[in-house]
């Protein structure tokens, strides 16, 4: 029996989000797609039903696939590939697989020579790199920093270190209710001249992607509590 694929499908970044951003391709597979690895099962069905395919919620089965999921479990979740059923991966936001649960999945795939098939969509992170004016030609990805805020702080700090050594701009973000403290620690440890690109609510009517230095942002009021915000810094 042919082995199914594995679907890497984009979900909207904002909750306001136009569902424009979502390609036909992403539209086609979610509509012939019947079995689904997600981070959460209420959004995940919101977010096929807004969708509006004609697609019977009942007749999906969804399993759970987040940070708590042991390894051991992902031959479980998985084994409908095997069986000849292509399976989609729902991340809460964004693409799966960056920064997410979703890679331990496209691992297992890999390994047991299962196709798999990212599908195109919005990116936080790379929206947010083409909006900042910083170059694309060198920049890293750190995901999440430490919750710890003196790990934290040493993180910010050394990823202000490599930017200036390596000219490399430093991607990264926060669980949105901790977006606050993460801004005033920038605030608080890097230099006035390092620039701070903050990118918040990407694609929705009230997104903003501005980039200033340390001392411009000083003076402008921001509060990014429980809005999804992407973070690069760039050292000259």
């Amino acid at each position: 029996m042919p082995k199914g694929k594995l679907f890497l499908i984009p979900n909207v970044l904002a909750e306001n989000t136009s569902l424009e951003v979502i390609s036909p391709q992403v539209k086609d597979v979610v509509k012939h797609t019947k079995v689904y690895l997600v981070e959460n099962l209420r959004t995940a069905r919101r977010y096929i039903s807004s969708l509006k395919l004609g697609v019977n919620i009942e007749e999906i089965h969804m399993e759970i696939l987040d940070k708590s999921t042991k390894p051991e479990t992902i031959n479980r979740l998985m084994q409908p590939l095997l069986n000849g059923a292509d399976i989609g991966i729902i991340s809460e936001a964004g693409c799966p697989g960056i920064a997410d649960p979703g890679a331990l999945a496209v691992e297992h795939a890999h390994k047991k020579g299962i196709q798999v098939v990212p599908l195109s969509g919005p990116s936080s992170m790379f929206m947010a790199l083409m909006g900042s004016g910083f170059s694309g030609q060198s920049f890293a990805f750190h995901g999440y920093l430490p919750i710890d805020r003196k790990e934290r702080v040493a993180a910010l700090k050394a990823l202000e270190s490599e930017s200036l050594r390596e000219k490399r701009a430093q991607i990264f973000m926060e669980t949105p209710f901790r977006n606050n403290q993460i801004f005033e620690d920038c605030l608080r440890v890097l230099s006035a001249n390092t620039k701070l690109c903050i990118a918040k609510n990407l694609t929705a009517k009230d997104a903003l992607i501005l980039t200033k230095t340390i001392s411009e942002w000083k003076n402008l009021p921001l509060d990014l509590h429980k809005i999804p915000t992407v973070f690069i810094i760039q050292s000259f």
